[in-house]
């Protein structure tokens, strides 16, 4: 297994992505904490673990919840922060309201360097690793995107800036940039306004059958917090379907 004996800490595990994840580091023998403000989404989470994990609520809007949360999933030791909770909001940029812009850019960015910054004593300790969710968004401009491709960028940021800062204290840090990916959080209908849909969909991905399941993600996960990738870090890996191939 590759998680016997180590414990790790999921966020956004209510649904999506954060949920897959959870189930494969539980089926790897993973002590798991989970993580999210969608309390009965984590509990129906928890069911379909291997393993029964640690539930907790908490809220990334809320610094303090945060660092609750890393507290509890921190009692006997932390070896793995995986920061997968996120939102998505979109539209024409010039009607975008600037409170949806701060709100994305505090769960999506201040929010994981919370949980990283309240984790790595932890992590220093256990020698452990981060993985952030960033997104394609984080790696080129996208329309009607703007708030969410900032705060992703952010991540990127954070995720190579800790990794150049921890690295010689033995902990890695890397983030995943998922395409489109089918969650809950991707099945929002289209925003009002002016919408160039050729803008929107030069993205799309190139695979037959592209678009990646929340499953696919977690491999990801599983793969950079696991001993198979000690050697990588300040990385970001993309999986998308080959969106971002040309």
């Amino acid at each position: 297994m590759l998680f016997a004996g180590k414990k790790a800490l999921i966020t956004g595990a209510a649904s999506g992505i954060g949920r897959a994840t959870a189930i494969r580091f539980a089926e790897e023998g993973a002590q798991v904490t989970i993580g999210d403000r969608n309390l009965a989404g984590l509990e129906e989470t928890a069911a379909m673990m291997a393993t029964r994990p640690v539930v907790q609520h908490y809220d990334a809007m809320d610094h303090a919840s945060s660092r609750r949360l890393v507290e509890v999933a921190a009692k006997d030791g932390l070896d793995i922060l995986c920061n997968i909770s996120g939102l998505l909001k979109w539209g024409p940029s010039d009607t975008f309201a600037l409170e949806d812009f701060e709100q994305l850019m505090t769960i999506n960015a201040t929010s994981v360097f919370v949980l990283c910054q309240a984790a790595l004593p932890y992590l220093v300790k256990s020698k452990g690793n981060i993985v952030n969710t960033a997104s394609t968004a984080a790696l080129q401009g996208i329309a009607y995107t703007i708030a969410y491709s900032a705060s992703k960028h952010a991540v990127a940021a954070i995720t190579k800036g800790l990794a150049i800062e921890y690295g010689s204290r033995g902990v890695r840090v890397n983030a995943i940039c998922p395409g489109h990916v089918e969650t809950p959080m991707t099945q929002t209908p289209p925003p009002a306004g002016d919408v160039d849909w050729t803008l929107v969909m030069r993205n799309s991905p190139k695979l037959e059958n592209g678009s990646c399941a929340p499953e696919d993600i977690a491999e990801m996960f599983a793969f950079l917090a696991s001993d198979k990738a000690r050697k990588v870090t300040g990385s970001l890996f993309t999986v998308d379907g080959g969106q971002l191939a040309g």
